[in-house]
């Protein structure tokens, strides 16, 4: 079970980190990248901000799960 455990630790953490990279920063980002220039800017977050958002967040979670429970695992 361990095994299984750390390769989706890894998936999701490689995961998150593209996921991070997408999101917008100052300027950029997936929005822009899909035409959603200053309009979007002027509309606040679009459709697909919001998505990645709730994406990002549930790959955070069972990156954070996944990581207790290896913990815990480790300690016995």
């Amino acid at each position: 079970m361990t095994p299984l455990l750390v390769i989706i630790d890894v998936l999701s953490a490689l995961t998150l980190i593209g996921l991070v990279l997408l999101h917008s920063g100052r300027g950029g980002g997936l929005s822009d990248m899909f035409g959603g220039g200053l309009g979007a800017q002027a509309a606040g977050s679009t459709v697909i901000e919001k998505n990645l958002d709730r994406i990002t967040v549930v790959v955070a979670l069972v990156f954070t799960f996944v990581t207790l429970a290896l913990a815990l695992l480790m300690d016995e």
